[in-house]
């Protein structure tokens, strides 16, 4: 497992967009679909990473809070499945279901979305105001397996406060840590 920080994307970048697969209900969707009218949080993550594991119950409550406060929610993975088939579409849509989430879970096949946001580790958290500006990018908290810190959502949960009420965010933004996305090799 390695340890791979957040790109940390310039705050105030549009979000590019994007048209993927949903491997949850097996149809094409477009930013412009699943954006929310207060904002909309996109983060990449995977089936194996034991980052994402970790944090996997606590994300299926926070998305069900953001939901509830206007935030879309999408994940992507992006892995490159050739070397990692537990990361493909059937077994995304098998691990969607069985975790519950709440969220879209959409197949980067070409990687080409994961470059567009310069996406690096799994998981890696953006979130957007309405107008697709990037607000927050990194951390969800400051918990990792095993340092005993709970899994409760602290800094991302604070910029999207912060977002709804029109406040600046005065917290550190903390790149995310995790296992590197498996960039295809040809």
């Amino acid at each position: 497992m390695s340890l791979t920080p957040s790109n940390m994307l310039p705050l105030g970048t549009e979000a590019p967009d994007f048209e993927l697969w949903d491997t949850v209900s097996n149809s094409l969707k477009t930013l412009n679909n699943l954006k929310g009218p207060q904002g909309t949080l996109i983060l990449f993550i995977c089936n194996h990473c034991p980052f994402v594991i970790h944090i996997n119950k606590a994300l299926v409550s926070i998305a069900n809070t953001l939901k509830d406060k206007g935030i879309g929610v999408v994940a992507i993975s992006s892995n490159d499945i050739e070397n990692y088939p537990q990361d493909g579409p059937e077994q995304m849509q098998i691990h969607a279901k069985n975790t519950n989430y709440p969220f879209p879970y959409l197949y980067d096949e070409t990687q080409s979305v994961a470059k567009a946001y310069d996406a690096a580790c799994t998981p890696d958290f953006f979130l957007f105001d309405p107008a697709l500006k990037l607000q927050y990018r990194g951390q969800l908290d400051d918990s990792r397996p095993g340092n005993g810190l709970p899994v409760d959502g602290t800094d991302l949960l604070h910029a999207v406060q912060c977002m709804i009420e029109h406040k600046a965010n005065t917290h550190p933004q903390k790149p995310s840590i995790g296992c590197n996305i498996k960039w295809k090799t040809s």
